[in-house]
């Protein structure tokens, strides 16, 4: 761990009674999870303040595109919250990118919590400069949301053998910015966001919605638009759903292989991240250590 630098954040660590506001872009929660997230960020001693169209519901969406953004923005603004939750993921999130604050959240940077279809949000703070988390308030890791949010610098995390996928782990070692989250979400924000992500260790999960083609066809377009192209290396989390799908006798995992071994980098595969029941989550848009021989991801702190 000598050379990995310390986080180039400039968000805050927060402090006991400081606020943590909870708002629904994408895809609405049931009141139950509205109730056990306010809970927790209770118990970690901070003000839940919940977002005023976090319980709409519009479809399958948490309200109409101008009410998520609204909250959105009127977090981001808020100099009070020091954090901003995402209920959950699902779908609608790539709908707020043009109406994200930029220059509010380049003003107060604050960190975005969230995954799956949080991706598209990931990318608007990497823009922006400021560090994020991929994770969630859930299961029995989501400890490691609230050592991020103080400052502490977590434990690497290490690849399990046992989880579906470790197999693709390389060797070598890899230094840069962690970015990255869902495939889908990356491959269709090319041409909407700038997701060069030279220099960059790539953090990739996935989950089994129409076959092996999804993943080729994200994949193939992330490396034709040269968005991979001087990637460092490459941090595989969960590939859920695709443990017993065979296509013609290929995996998700031969298909990982002949796409990401064109990068010639190093992969380490098996990590805890992503759809998982008890997930870990760790900062993005700062700098870490992947160490395929190791099977460990070390991560800076999220805060200055």
């Amino acid at each position: 761990m000598s050379r990995l630098p310390q986080s180039r954040s400039k968000v805050q660590k927060l402090e006991p009674d400081d606020v943590v506001a909870l708002v629904s872009p994408a895809s609405w929660s049931d009141e139950s999870w509205l109730a056990e997230s306010i809970a927790t960020i209770e118990s970690w001693g901070f003000r839940a303040r919940v977002g005023r169209h976090a319980t709409d519901r519009l479809g399958y969406l948490a309200g109409g595109d101008r009410e998520r953004a609204a909250d959105l923005n009127a977090a981001i603004r808020d100099p009070e919250v020091r954090a901003i939750l995402c209920l959950r993921g699902g779908c609608g999130s790539l709908r707020l990118l043009a109406d994200v604050d930029t220059d509010a959240l380049r003003a107060d940077p604050k960190p975005l919590i969230g995954f799956s279809d949080i991706t598209a949000l990931h990318q608007v703070w990497r823009r922006a400069g400021v560090p994020s988390v991929h994770g969630a308030v859930a299961g029995t890791r989501m400890d490691t949301v609230r050592q991020l949010l103080v400052g502490e610098r977590g434990e690497p995390v290490r690849s399990d053998r046992g989880q579906f996928g470790a197999d693709l782990t390389t060797t070598g070692t890899a230094f840069g910015p962690l970015y990255g989250g869902n495939l889908d979400m990356l491959a269709r924000s090319v041409g909407v966001v700038d997701n060069d992500l030279e220099g960059h260790v790539l953090l990739l999960e996935t989950h089994r919605e129409v076959g092996l083609g999804m993943v080729d066809r994200a994949l193939t377009q992330l490396l034709l638009s040269g968005a991979l192209a001087r990637v460092l290396g490459v941090a595989v989390g969960t590939l859920e759903g695709f443990e017993e799908y065979q296509d013609r006798e290929w995996t998700v995992l031969d298909v990982l292989r002949d796409r990401l071994g064109s990068l010639g980098v190093p992969v380490l595969a098996g990590l805890p991240l992503g759809h998982l029941e008890n997930p870990v989550s760790v900062p993005l848009g700062v700098e870490c250590e992947l160490d395929a021989d190791a099977g460990a991801l070390a991560v800076a702190p999220l805060t200055a």
